[in-house]
């Protein structure tokens, strides 16, 4: 769990670095070259673009039309990542056991502790890394939909609720609620599980302020 947390905030990270580097402050168009924006961001720029037309011209709505498309396709993976992780916390007591039996700090009895972790994640079907897995995929994802709408011109030139599109929400609203439906979404998922380790219960706060503090950087 705590490599699961590690990766999720290095992945985080590297999303804010690659989203302030690179070729953002050059428009998306049909005319844009490079794997990354010929097949990431124009397509997820010409989606917000085609629904914004038809909502007469309204670039919010579409925006949000778009960001469900994109979650509903994700969800399968979402699913597994749940699957995954209800799977590792109904084997943590057999885990904790073997921590407790093979508590010596020396190489040999270590390599004991792996051989038999490995061994029970086998005999129960587990994948550690399957709950990563979704991360990876996702990633790439969202950044190139971050680009999307950041190098979509015309997007900046309308309104939507309160807000100009083409500036930040200046009452914190939007990131406030991003961080409070992520704290629901985690409480949720752990509603499933039976007694969550204090690593879980840990990214149920870690997760909404890290939303938090990116969406008002973003």
């Amino acid at each position: 769990m705590r490599k699961k947390i590690g990766l999720m905030i290095a992945l985080f990270a590297l999303m804010a670095v690659l989203s302030g580097c690179g070729s953002m402050n050059e428009p998306i168009t049909k005319d844009s070259t490079g794997i990354w924006d010929t097949y990431f961001v124009y397509p997820l720029s010409w989606l917000i673009t085609y629904f914004a037309d038809l909502t007469g011209e309204n670039y919010g709505l579409a925006i949000i039309i778009v960001t469900l498309l994109i979650r509903t396709a994700l969800l399968p993976l979402m699913i597994q990542q749940t699957r995954s992780s209800k799977a590792m916390q109904a084997v943590q007591p057999e885990i904790q056991k073997l921590r407790e039996k093979y508590k010596s700090k020396d190489a040999n009895t270590q390599q004991k502790l792996q051989q038999e972790t490995m061994a029970l994640f086998q005999k129960n079907g587990v994948n550690p890394l399957a709950g990563c897995l979704p991360l990876l995929i996702q990633m790439p994802i969202l950044l190139g939909f971050y680009h999307a709408i950041m190098r979509t011109g015309e997007i900046a030139n309308h309104n939507f609720l309160w807000f100009d599109l083409g500036d930040p929400d200046p009452y914190y609203i939007l990131p406030l609620v991003a961080g409070l439906t992520t704290f629901l979404q985690q409480k949720i998922m752990m509603g499933g599980m039976d007694n969550p380790n204090p690593q879980m219960k840990m990214l149920l706060y870690i997760m909404p302020v890290m939303i938090v503090v990116f969406a008002i950087n973003f």
